[in-house]
């Protein structure tokens, strides 16, 4: 009922998983990922505990093939069940059983594994390769590679019973906690799950930099901020809290001109920014806002 990829950033280490299917809720069953250990898919008639499992055996530093050969012994249903694993040096694995519904197959490479089953055509793995392999070479990070596979699959057909939901996770680096996630996206009923799965991780992204901007401020890098601010608004230039943070940004760097339209936008957007804003201040986290940015005429759209 899905199609997914597990991959490998080889520059950096990230893992990652991205999945699309026709069923509600997919982020909540088939991504698993751990820094440094490994990334799983677990789906066709779901077993959610190949993800944990596995995880812990390639914690133990069994290689992916030997450790997913292990619980699909164990499992009396391994014939409905479909998994992609990748652990944290690249190495591969991936099982699609004998009952998986038509379409089902899987490709394994060095660093990634695309598998899909209820599919309209057959060839939707293999353009889900090719699409990361393309992705990769032009330099694209882990996440948009991951979007391009999911992309390249649904180009092909996708799940014949269409599309409901979707999800990308990308784990921190290797030596970050057992939780860390650059990108934790899920995208649970929507009728075009990977246009809605495309614009969180845009967001995702403008969210990133801005917590790029307040390190450097609060490393006096002061023009970096000013850059990394611009850029936040530059990738979301819709959202108002991320206007908003940015205009709090820029005021800490003495450009309140150029923050008085921000501030502007967000208040037009949410009016209750004013109270945060003061609240925020109150608590410690920021300086006062100078109350003139919060004329009358600041906040009309």
């Amino acid at each position: 009922m899905t199609y997914s990829i597990v991959a490998r950033d080889l520059a950096n280490g990230e893992l990652g998983v991205a999945v699309q299917t026709r069923w509600l809720a997919v982020g909540a069953g088939v991504p698993w990922v751990e820094p440094g250990v490994g990334a799983v898919a677990t789906q066709s008639f779901v077993e959610e505990g190949y993800g944990p499992r596995l995880l812990a055996r390639l914690r133990a530093d069994e290689a992916p093939a030997d450790a997913l050969a292990a619980e699909l012994a164990a499992d009396a249903q391994a014939d409905v069940r479909q998994v992609g694993v990748v652990d944290g040096s690249g190495r591969t694995a991936a099982h699609t059983g004998a009952r998986c519904v038509a379409e089902a197959s899987h490709i394994v490479r060095d660093g990634f594994s695309c598998q899909a089953n209820m599919m309209e055509r057959p060839i939707v793995p293999a353009a889900m390769a090719a699409a990361y392999e393309s992705a990769m070479a032009s330099g694209a990070d882990l996440a948009d590679r991951l979007m391009a596979a999911l992309r390249a699959a649904e180009t092909e057909g996708g799940d014949i019973r269409g599309r409901q939901s979707a999800a990308l996770v990308v784990s921190g680096v290797p030596g970050d906690p057992p939780w860390g996630r650059r990108f934790d996206l899920r995208v649970d009923d929507h009728p075009a799950p990977l246009d809605e799965l495309a614009r969180l991780l845009d967001l995702a992204r403008a969210f990133e930099v801005l917590e790029v901007g307040d390190d450097a401020l609060a490393k006096g890098h002061r023009e970096a901020a000013a850059a990394a601010y611009a850029r936040a608004v530059e990738i979301a230039p819709e959202d108002d809290q991320a206007a908003l943070f940015t205009a709090l940004g820029l005021i800490d760097l003495g450009r309140t001109q150029d923050a008085r339209p921000l501030l502007r936008a967000a208040l037009a957007a949410n009016p209750r920014w004013r109270s945060f804003v003061q609240r925020y201040a109150d608590a410690g986290h920021h300086a006062p806002v100078p109350v003139e940015l919060f004329d009358p005429e600041d906040v009309e759209p």
